[in-house]
């Protein structure tokens, strides 16, 4: 019964991630951490994450803006292995705090830089790649950051979630990799990440469905509800 409820939850956090970009972590984390606890359930959510996202590639793969995968990732893909290895030196709690404040600031700020036509460049992509890619080793998910990272670089719905996956497959593949030279991921959990990693998968082609049905207004107003659910739950990690 518990697997069977962590695969229910599997399918909905993909069809999530497959309409918006991000939010899979959301969904899952809580259950994975009751069902395994927190040290296991952060290396099985990179195994699941890489695979939810190789599904929106597959989903998206005639939208991708490769180039700007390729600026982001150069960098990011370093960033995460770094990331993932400072997640056991700092203080619990001090990353989620910060990012949740970030992120609810962010929707505000999205939307003055969208008045004033704020637009950002590869050489942008490149640069913010590393930082990103750091705190992706950190927490558990960065995708709300990424988001306006590449919306303001000019990538909506399809384009946004094809380049968005294509640019955190390499990511979570250091992730996972780092974790796996540390003891941290046995093949147990491994086998785990793959299962609910295929669940991810499939709500990955669900969320298509929906995202081709949506105009770009209602999807811009999607996003900024992600925003402020992943600060205020962020927030509540932190503090609780």
């Amino acid at each position: 019964m518990d697997y069977l409820v962590v695969l229910v939850a599997g399918l909905f956090a993909g069809t999530l991630g497959g309409i918006v970009g991000t939010g899979s972590s959301l969904v899952l984390m809580p259950i994975l951490v009751v069902m395994f606890g927190p040290r296991q359930a952060v290396p099985i959510m990179a195994v699941a994450a890489f695979a939810g996202n190789l599904g929106r590639v597959l989903a998206w793969r005639r939208e991708i803006d490769w180039r700007a995968c390729a600026a982001y990732s150069v960098t990011a893909i370093p960033g995460a292995m770094l990331g993932a290895r400072l997640l056991l030196a700092i203080p619990a709690g001090v990353a989620e705090t910060a990012l949740g404040v970030f992120f609810l600031a962010l929707i505000p700020a999205r939307h003055w830089l969208a008045r004033h036509d704020f637009r950002l460049t590869r050489t942008h992509l490149m640069l913010l790649g590393a930082p990103l890619g750091v705190l992706t080793g950190v927490v558990v998910s960065t995708g709300p950051l990424t988001v306006p990272l590449f919306t303001f670089y000019g990538l909506e719905r399809g384009a946004f979630l094809g380049t968005e996956a294509a640019s955190s497959l390499g990511m979570y593949a250091a992730k996972a990799a780092t974790f796996r030279a540390l003891g941290a991921l046995p093949l147990e959990l491994l086998l785990h990440g793959l299962a609910v990693g295929a669940t991810l998968m499939a709500g990955s082609f669900a969320g298509r469905f929906f995202v081709l049905r949506l105009s770009p207004a209602s999807y811009r107003s999607l996003i900024d509800g992600l925003m402020a659910i992943s600060g205020i739950s962020l927030l509540w990690v932190a503090f609780r």
